[in-house]
């Protein structure tokens, strides 16, 4: 039996590990860190638990797929409820917008309340839709690297239709097309956000995002973000996944331009098969110093990080709900600080999610787990100390103008993630959530492909091909597997 190995156990890893053992390999996972996971982390301090990384979760099918594949029930060993609400909207006039998951009362209400055309929104979301249905199978689901994938016929129907994609304007520029109040394009402005870009910039064809919250639905696991890496890491183990952690991968070894294994600290590995779950960057740096750099992808733009704080509130908020947003004042102020001026904007848009609401173990009774965050700009050197304190400020007389309440004398808890921590504890290059940005119209084409020009060495996560995310890095997982043959 062939032997593959994986560096990084974060979700992307875990899926590829499921999917080569599934193939016939013996599969070793190697994690520098004591714990799976990558970014979906878990912290628990003074009574309260708070979810680390990523919050929001869409798409349960993509880990379904995966129990699925190991003829096992997912209901045995993970659950989900599927969120009516999927967001709260609040600006500082006074206006706050819930969304409903129902698509005809999410158009109802959005139409009554910035008096938009009811029709222009069912007609933006069915472009939405038909968007994501036609570049599903050729952006996200297969390489963009291989010749041969650009003469299948979903592909070439894709690029006849390419005028429909919205590729030679911003997604600012395409939702003013749209909608009159400037609330409402702010709104749908922000689904920039989910791969760290700027809707001044990026393409207007990712107004298919709101899609995957639309048709596909929010959900929130039973036992917290965490619980999905817990329940994949457990699968892998009972599938014979050999897991080694606290064991730092040190260097890809080759032999006439083909992988032949892993040396990490503890030892050397034979393999015949090596994929990556670490950022790019980091591979080339560290693991493959003397082999030629992908100069292009590893010096485009950064996609933004993220300034988190993780507060124990001592009260109970009704106005608020899993996921909730406060929406900065100046929308286009705030890229042009994260983007041009590698700041974070002094009215930023804050979003809080309270993971308490579902999971009241998460708090102690009458308090709430608040994961406050603010965009944040990629770390290049900035005065991180002097920016986290102004934003910590900033954000506490934002939340006291829109909720009335003094925040900052309720906190009784606290910890703190900025993009410098997030690069030293999970590898993400300047602390980038995303890996490479998305502000420009071929973005999707200059990610870094799942494969390299060293036979057998494959890459997956979410500084590659497809993106940044949980659903992408599943897809990415897959498309690695799809390219590994069968033994």
């Amino acid at each position: 039996m062939k032997r593959a190995l994986i560096i990084g156990s974060g979700i992307a890893g875990l899926a590829a590990a499921i999917r080569l053992k599934q193939k016939g390999y013996l599969v070793d996972v190697f994690e520098a860190s004591s714990t799976v996971g990558g970014k979906i982390g878990t912290l628990e301090k003074d009574g309260f638990r708070w979810d680390t990384g990523p919050s929001l979760f869409t798409m349960p099918g993509l880990i379904k797929e995966l129990f699925d594949l190991c003829d096992e029930n997912l209901e045995d060993y993970f659950s989900y409820i599927q969120k009516e609400t999927i967001c709260n909207y609040f600006w500082e006039d006074g206006t706050s917008f819930s969304v409903h998951a129902d698509e005809g009362q999410f158009i109802n209400d959005l139409a009554v309340l910035l008096g938009e055309d009811k029709s222009l929104i069912k007609s933006y979301l069915a472009r939405s839709k038909a968007k994501y249905k036609l570049t599903e199978p050729v952006f996200l689901n297969q390489s963009l690297h291989i010749w041969k994938n650009y003469f299948k016929p979903k592909t070439l129907k894709a690029f006849a239709k390419s005028t429909s994609l919205d590729l030679f304007k911003s997604l600012d520029e395409l939702n003013k097309e749209y909608f009159k109040n400037s609330k409402s394009v702010q709104f749908f402005n922000r689904f920039a956000t989910y791969n760290g870009s700027s809707p001044y910039k990026t393409s207007g064809i990712m107004s298919m995002i709101p899609s995957l919250e639309m048709n596909y639905g929010t959900y929130f696991p039973k036992k917290g973000m965490r619980s999905i890496v817990d329940s994949l890491y457990e699968l892998a183990k009972r599938q014979g996944v050999e897991f080694h952690l606290n064991e730092k991968v040190q260097r890809i070894e080759t032999t006439s331009n083909k992988v032949s294994g892993l040396k990490t600290v503890k030892d050397t590995y034979k393999a015949a098969i090596v994929v990556s779950n670490m950022d790019v960057h980091y591979v080339y740096e560290e693991l493959l110093p003397e082999k030629r750099k992908p100069k292009r992808i590893l010096n485009q733009e950064k996609s933004s990080s993220a300034l988190i704080f993780y507060w124990g509130v001592k009260k109970s908020f009704q106005q608020l709900d899993l996921h909730n947003v406060f929406f900065s004042d100046n929308y286009e102020k705030e890229f042009e600080s994260l983007f041009e001026k590698k700041e974070i904007f002094n009215d930023p848009t804050i979003y809080i999610n309270i993971s308490s609401k579902e999971k009241p173990d998460d708090a102690p009774e009458g308090m709430e787990n608040w994961f406050v965050m603010v965009n944040a700009p990629a770390n290049y050197g900035q005065n991180w100390s002097s920016l986290i304190a102004e934003a910590k400020s900033n954000i506490l007389k934002k939340l006291e103008r829109c909720l009335g309440e003094n925040v900052g004398e309720l906190i009784i808890s606290e910890e703190i993630l900025d993009p410098i921590k997030i690069d030293n504890e999970t590898k993400s290059f300047r602390g980038s959530l995303y890996g490479n940005s998305s502000n420009s119209r071929y973005s999707a084409f200059f990610r870094h492909p799942n494969f390299n020009r060293i036979r057998n060495l494959y890459f997956c996560g979410g500084s590659v091909h497809p993106g940044g995310g949980i659903p992408l890095s599943l897809k990415s997982a897959k498309i690695v597997s799809d390219l590994i043959p069968k033994l």
